[in-house]
């Protein structure tokens, strides 16, 4: 015989997914890993998929509680650090760039040769000849 419903969630409203606070998220994993438990079950239990909770757990085992709370990835400081320098080294290219264009644009104008406006006689007064 099978187990009847024990809880029904009908979802109504404009807002189709539902938002999780940072202490859920970690309570959620917190049950995943104690022993005997698996990932499907409190999946089950909770109404949450469980790739969602495997994707929370791996964040989990990667950054701590703040990765959860912060719900993003995790990148590790040396590769924070690495893109950093990158990020300075064009910048300090981009101004040396710049700096060339502002100085060749300068001895272009100056190479030029200035155009002189002509100036046409005027016409005599009407009536006069």
């Amino acid at each position: 015989m099978s187990k009847p419903i024990e809880r029904v969630e009908i979802i109504t409203g404009i807002h189709r997914r539902r938002r999780y606070t940072a202490e859920g998220k970690v309570r959620l994993v917190e049950q995943t890993m104690q022993p005997g438990i698996t990932v499907s079950a409190v999946a089950r239990l909770q109404g949450v998929s469980p790739s969602l909770l495997f994707q929370w757990r791996r964040r989990m085992a990667e950054g701590g509680p703040e990765a959860v709370r912060a719900d993003e990835e995790v990148v590790p400081i040396s590769r924070v650090r690495e893109l950093e320098n990158r990020v300075r080294e064009l910048e300090r290219l981009l101004g040396r760039k710049t700096m060339e264009t502002e100085i060749l644009r300068e001895a272009l104008e100056q190479a030029r040769p200035k155009k002189h406006a002509w100036r046409l006689p005027s016409p005599p007064p009407a009536g006069s000849r």
